[in-house]
């Protein structure tokens, strides 16, 4: 096998390989001669099949095995020899011309053809120690346990029916109705129900909706307009305005509830004090999520200017198409407000420079954990598939079964999990300094923050 090197243009590479007709020839022959005692021919004994007969038979098969088992080889031998990783898969190209492939299949000539590569940049990772950032810290205020309080009493209030015939709907109430939804005058699935309680107030149902039936009365029929959210987790509703045809058939208003160590018991809990410790932890562990996301925005903001490299053009691209691609569903779902007064030259090149950051960080990372032996553990895989199973209460055991079968589902749940022990590796390294921060400002858009 030779192995040349035709080009070379920043991080491209162009190879020609050729294999010896008497290479190829005799790869395709050690092959056929392990089938000979596997296959079965009528008028021929196990073993007994003459090699040029199985030739006729198989050797276009055969053949097709042993060209890749050699392209395997030429692209190790590629990487080993010129010291590089590819970026992506090899782009292999064999001859087209059909006399040529015959001639090769015949064992008449030589086997030519050229790999194009990517390969990964050279990267030098700067000095991680002079990377200075603020970790901005929240604690938990009382007046928020004390929201929550409120509303889990509210949520878990008796309602009982106002009986007089004039009683109108307020917020708070629990108003009982049918209803049938319509887009552009069509009833769209999951958009009717029978005897369904909404509580005003709650959030329940889609914006708007809730607020139209204050001041409805029982028996009242009414036509109540609400848009879907862009959101929506049915993409053929989201951002589309639906009409509903309501029928309210009760209305009942909440009895209080005592905030009580009587409410905690009903919740699960031994008293009151119990029941606040709770709510207090999971607060926290929101506030300690956001504060961690918002330290690693500023260490990879950090990083990514203290590190300059060629990117290898195709993940670029790859990855380009992959937000361009959402961005025009968006635009297709909201208009040009999607757009913020931009045209589609200044988006493309906004979004141009997000995929060459997120390359550049991918690349970053990955460099940084090899260099440090950072690994992702079967175990903590197994525990990521698991808590994705816990999500699809019912279907755990398929869920289960799709991981172990699909490497690259297996792949999308280690990623992650790596990039968050790099950080925290990068984190240990870095200056990180803790700014104690008001609720508002924690969770604040990390944009907003900036231009303020």
């Amino acid at each position: 096998m030779q192995v040349t090197q035709t080009s070379a243009e920043g991080l491209k590479r162009e190879f020609r390989i050729t294999i010896p007709a008497t290479d190829l020839d005799q790869r395709v022959s050690s092959r056929l001669d392990e089938l000979k005692d596997r296959v079965r021919i009528n008028g021929f004994r196990p073993g007994k099949v003459p090699t040029g007969h199985l030739k006729r038979l198989y050797g276009r098969s055969v053949l097709g095995e042993v060209l890749q088992e050699v392209v395997t080889e030429a692209n190790q031998q590629i990487a080993e020899d010129n010291k590089i990783k590819f970026a992506m898969q090899p782009q292999v190209s064999f001859p087209e011309d059909e006399a040529e492939i015959e001639g090769v299949f015949e064992g008449k000539q030589d086997l030519a053809y050229t790999v194009a590569v990517e390969v990964l940049p050279e990267i030098v990772v700067g000095d991680i120690k002079s990377i200075k950032v603020e970790k901005p810290v929240a604690e938990v205020p009382e007046s928020e346990i004390d929201e929550t309080v409120e509303r889990l009493a509210r949520q878990n209030a008796t309602f009982e029916p106002k009986k007089a015939k004039t009683a109108k709907a307020a917020e708070g109430d629990r108003v009982t109705i049918d209803f049938v939804g319509s887009i552009d005058g069509v009833e769209f699935q999951g958009g009717s129900g029978n005897d369904i309680p909404v509580v005003i107030g709650a959030k329940g149902f889609i914006p708007g909706f809730e607020e139209q039936l204050v001041g409805a009365k029982a028996g009242e029929e009414k036509t109540i307009t609400a848009t879907f959210p862009e959101d929506y987790r049915a993409t053929d509703l989201a951002g589309k305005e639906a009409s509903f045809a309501v029928t309210v058939k009760e209305i009942a208003a909440p009895s209080k509830t005592e905030i009580n160590d009587e409410l905690a018991k009903s919740l699960g809990f031994d008293d009151m004090e119990k029941l606040r410790t709770a709510i207090r932890e999971q607060v926290q562990q929101g506030y300690t999520q956001a504060s961690r996301q918002r330290m690693k925005r500023s260490l990879l903001d950090a990083l990514d200017d203290l590190h300059q490299f060629e990117l290898p053009p195709t993940l670029v691209e790859q990855e380009f198409a992959q937000i361009w691609a959402q961005v025009e569903r968006e635009i297709e779902q909201r208009g040009d407000e999607a757009k913020e007064g931009k045209t589609d030259d200044e988006l493309k090149a906004e979004y141009r420079k997000i995929s060459e950051r997120r390359v550049r960080l991918g690349l970053l990372l990955a460099q940084i954990g090899e260099q440090n032996n950072i690994e992702v553990t079967n175990d903590e895989v197994t525990r990521a598939v698991v808590e994705r199973a816990r999500q699809f209460p019912g279907q755990e055991q398929q869920v289960w079964e799709l991981y172990q079968k699909n490497p690259e589902a297996l792949a999308e749940l280690r990623a992650p999990i790596f990039e968050e022990k790099v950080v925290d590796y990068i984190a240990e390294l870095a200056n990180v300094t803790e700014k104690k921060v008001f609720r508002d400002e924690l969770f604040a858009d990390p944009e907003d923050t900036a231009k303020g």
